[in-house]
Order: structure tokens, then sequence, then C-alpha cells
């Protein structure tokens, strides 16, 4: 049973350090420890344990579970790491609202895992929201029609992919893994039977040294490769046979971890098969990863990276803040959230924004429909059917517009190489979207911060800012 702690912001003054002397508070992991909705973050995190058994160690705190995903995320390190500087630094650990100073670990790596998936996604955009909500961004100027709302502010949109952990996969790489796997299946069960002999129906020395023949080369025709592709396929048809069998005979069942990995390679099996009997490279829900089965290839068309493998993510970035509109492993047009992001926008200020900046993506027949029908203008050059001096306006205005979507660009480049959305090292696809959107509300802090410290400048930092119950108001 989850028990909330006293949810009082620890004083700087009350912080015991073991070598004497007191916190600066001018240190970012103090403004950000004020910055953090906690008390929201314990609501849902206690709600989590409703129906966990009452006997049992105590959970973590909400706060050091959530804390230490976001000081992962903020740093940009692995989680063993994670766990050796907060018990390296007095800071750390104040942000994770501990009372004194401990240099021994708080709790063992493997749990950062289970931190993530107390927090999924969707969670962690409302927090993104919530820090959002209390910056109070600014008011349309008066009124529209009929005592409503005119439309007021900017949002930029784009869109982008976050790769995942995975070698580049191809056909002939993935076959032999799914080989290797079925034989250590075969392996394990073998022991269980009363059979004896060979294992498998083929030489695995053989199978091996065919794979490393193709691969070794440097240049390869389509023909050797279509037929290394089809041996291959061959050798792992055999060994799911063979483990039919051997399943059959005995009562002792394979681990679920290998029943999933089984049940992925049948449908890599299958998807193989299909390409190779119509001789084409395309195929629905392609799997391009045992381990990581749920990862889709997502076609950029960037040079360097015509395809990436992982999740997409369409981003909407509004006074300076970044957004994810939509995440999700399976590629989409980003012009198809133009709309929902715009309705999103209103849930939050109660108006549509005035201007809409996208690429060429966005101005779809549905898109220029729904920001004509809302009076929203959507950025993008004109048709060359208007007159000479209307054109040279607009022109001149969509240039404006997109040196300003420059922005959210900036916002994809310090997400990738700040924060390591360029490669999402977890494995499970809940435990990456989590991780994908940490990396987003890290971004977001930072900005927080940035904000800070352009208006506090030489004054101290309580002078300007008066913190009330955990909420941030800006004077």
């Amino acid at each position: 049973m989850y028990r909330k702690p006293d949810r009082n912001q620890l004083n700087l003054d009350e912080f015991i350090l073991p070598f004497g002397g007191k916190l600066s508070a001018e240190n970012r992991w103090v403004k950000m420890a004020e910055i953090i909705p906690w008390e929201m973050i314990e609501d849902y995190y206690a709600e989590s344990f409703r129906n966990e058994k009452p006997d049992g160690n105590p959970p973590i705190p909400a706060r050091i579970a959530f804390g230490a995903i976001h000081i992962k995320e903020n740093e940009d390190i692995t989680d063993r790491r994670t766990v050796d500087n907060i018990s390296e630094n007095p800071y750390m650990q104040y942000f994770l609202g501990l009372k004194t100073f401990r240099s021994e670990p708080l709790f063992d790596p493997s749990m950062m895992v289970h931190f993530r998936k107390r927090f999924p996604a969707e969670f962690i955009d409302k927090v993104n929201e919530e820090i959002y909500r209390r910056m109070k961004p600014p008011e349309p100027p008066g009124g529209g029609k009929g005592g409503g709302l005119k439309n007021a502010g900017t949002m930029i949109l784009d869109a982008t992919a976050a790769p995942a952990d995975i070698r580049y996969p191809t056909d002939i790489s993935i076959l032999d893994e799914c080989r290797m796997n079925t034989e250590k299946m075969i392996d394990e069960i073998w022991a269980y039977t009363k059979r004896e002999g060979h294992k498998t129906s083929y030489s695995r020395r053989k199978a091996r040294s065919e794979y490393l023949k193709i691969i070794k080369q440097r240049r390869h025709k389509a023909g050797e490769i279509k037929e290394a592709v089809r041996q291959q396929l061959i050798y792992v048809r055999k060994n799911l046979e063979t483990l039919e069998r051997l399943m059959a005979e005995t009562s002792k069942p394979l681990m679920k971890k290998r029943l999933l990995r089984l049940e992925v390679i049948y449908k890599v099996v299958k998807q193989q098969a299909e390409m190779l009997d119509e001789d084409k490279h395309i195929v629905e829900d392609r799997i391009v990863s045992l381990r990581q089965p749920h990862v889709r290839p997502i076609k950029r068309g960037k040079i360097g990276r015509p395809v990436e493998f992982g999740q997409k993510l369409g981003f909407s970035v509004v006074n300076g803040f970044t957004f994810i509109d939509r995440q999700s492993w399976d590629n989409f047009n980003e012009g198809v959230t133009l709309i929902e992001s715009a309705e999103r926008y209103r849930e939050k200020h109660g108006f549509y924004p005035s201007v809409i900046l996208g690429d060429g993506a966005y101005r779809n027949r549905d898109n220029l429909h729904f920001c004509k029908k809302n009076g929203i203008r959507l950025s993008g050059w004109s048709a060359a059917g208007s007159k000479n001096n209307e054109l040279d306006i607009e022109n001149e205005q969509s240039y404006r517009d997109s040196c300003k979507r420059n922005m959210v660009e900036s916002r994809n480049g310090i997400a990738k190489r700040r924060y390591g959305l360029d490669l999402i090292m977890t494995r499970l696809d809940y435990t990456s979207e989590t991780e994908a959107a940490l990396n987003v509300l890290a971004m977001n802090i930072a900005h927080v911060l940035r904000v800070l410290l352009r208006l506090i400048r030489n004054l101290r930092f309580e002078q300007i800012f008066q913190i009330k119950r955990s909420v941030l108001i800006i004077y």
C-alpha cells in the first residue's frame, strides 16, 4: 500500500549536508524543484498502487520515482549513471525531496524501468500542460463577434522521428536471428524429451557460414541475396516444425518470454515468405527487430536517413513550449494532425491561434477549409494565379513565416542532440513512449529556467517569484 509523504517543500536551510554549509538557491535543481507539479504527480502515482497488495515493502515515493527518470533524461545518461549521480549530488537529492544527504544508492538501477512503467506518456503530457498553464500565457486582445474571444497566438507544427536502438535491419539478418533463436529454443526443450541424435535437420555451422558469406561481401547481387534469404527461411521453417513436435512430446513448456519471441518469429516467417513469393519489398506492419517487434520503418526522405526505425512524433510549439500532439509507431502524414493540434490549442486557451506555421505537408484541402472557416491564417506560398501586387505581399509574408518556423526545427534538433531523442535506448513500447515524452518535458523545463534567468538578471530569485503551494506565479 502506498502512503503519501509530507508534501511540504523542504527549506534549503533545513537540508542537512555531511560536510557543513548549505545549498545555494541559485542552483538549477533547486529552481526545477519549484517548477514541477509534485502534488499532481503524487496523486497519480498513489492511484496506480490502489490494487497492490497491502503487505510487503513500502513503495518508493513518487517524488523519487518521477524525479529520477527526469534526471536521467535531463542529463541524457544511463540508468546506472543516474543512480550514481544521485548518490553523489546533494542538489539532486534535494530535488528528489530528501531531507539529508545520503551517500548510498537510493534504489537499484533496475527500478528505473518500473518508474517509467508507472508514468505513461499520456500522463507526462498532462504534466507538460500543467507547467505551461502555470506560466500564465497572455490573454487575447479584445473580444470577438458576439462577445467571443478573438483568435490569438502562433502555433508552429512539425513532425519528427525518434529512432529506436536497433541495428539496421535486413531480411537476411532478421532471418538469421530467427534461426538462432529457434535453435536455442530447441536446445532448451530437447533435454526434457527422450530424443537422441541431431537436434536440427541441417548443419548449424553450414547455415551460419552461408549467412556470413553474404553479409561479408561489399557488393551483393540481387539474385544471391534472394537465394540466401530463401535458404535461411527454409532453415527457420524446419526449426519451427521441430519445435512443434518437441512441444507435443513433453509437458515442459517454454518460458513466457520464449513463447512471445516464438510468436514474433512466426509473423516474421509469414512476412518474409510473402515478400519472397510475390517479389516485393513492402508488407503491412513489417517487423524489423525481434527484440522490439513494435518498431516500424518510418520513411522520412531525409538526406542520409531516408528511412528511420522508431516512433513518429507530431510536434506543436506555442510560446516557446513544445507539445506532442501525436505519438505513433506507425508512419502517418503530419498534415492530418493540424485540426487535432488546433483543437488542443483551443482547449488550453479558449480560442484558436491566429496563425499556424507549417510546411507544405499541412496545406491540404481539409486544413485550408478548416483554417478559413475559423479565421486562422495558415502559412504557405501563394498560388501563381494571384495578382502581382497581392502575390508579392503574400510571398513576403510566407518568407517571414518560414523564418519564424525555424523555432520548431531548433526544438527538434535540441531534443535529439541534447536530450537523446535521436536514440531511444529503452526496449518496451510504452517505456519508449514515456522516454520520448520525458525528453520533451525536460526541454520545456529548461525553457522555463531560461525565461526565469532572463527575468531575474541581477536580482534574487525570491524577489521576483513568489512560491505558494507549489504554484509558480510570474509577476
